[in-house]
């Protein structure tokens, strides 16, 4: 299985889709989600889940990795820029930017994608997308350990795509 994305070229996430685009919600979090395209899915596979994690963040985030975005039932194998606002046939779980150190911003704002916006040097950014045989028992606004309960026993396969977004 292999995720790629039209949003990252040559290993750069394309600036729409964080702190240097044009979407934003009333806290000024980055909304316009990149987009995907799964390949080669393995036989049986029913649904796909996802997240979108920032190690880089760890020294500047009390040593935690950053979620920008957590989804699942997803049932088909391709997501356009900005379904994390438009789409409605998947669930989207709570990113980082509900916590202290995301301004505890609202559920509802964080239940869906919270883009890039590294504060001091470019990050790597990791999507990682999970091949399941069955849909997840989960409602908008999951927490991150949930989804991994759920999927246990349910992994077929799993794929990860890396992209660099700028700091300035």
């Amino acid at each position: 299985m292999k995720v790629i994305s039209r949003g990252i070229i040559d290993g750069v996430i394309q600036d729409r889709f964080g702190k240097h685009g044009e979407h934003f919600n009333e806290n000024g979090v980055p909304t316009y989600s990149l987009p995907l395209e799964i390949q080669d899915a393995p036989e049986g596979t029913k649904s796909f889940a996802l997240f979108l994690e920032d190690k880089d963040a760890c020294p500047i985030s009390g040593g935690f990795s950053w979620i920008h975005w957590v989804a699942a039932n997803i049932t088909r194998n391709q997501l356009e820029e900005n379904e994390s606002v438009t789409a409605n046939d998947f669930v989207q779980g709570l990113n980082s930017w509900i916590s202290m150190q995301g301004g505890s911003q609202s559920k509802e704002l964080s239940a869906c994608y919270g883009g890039m916006a590294p504060p001091n040097e470019p990050h790597t950014y990791e999507l990682h997308v999970y091949a399941l045989d069955s849909l997840l028992d989960l409602q908008n606004g999951f927490m991150f350990h949930e989804m991994f309960r759920k999927m246990e026993g349910h992994v077929l396969e799993q794929a990860t795509l890396k992209g660099v977004y700028r700091h300035e």
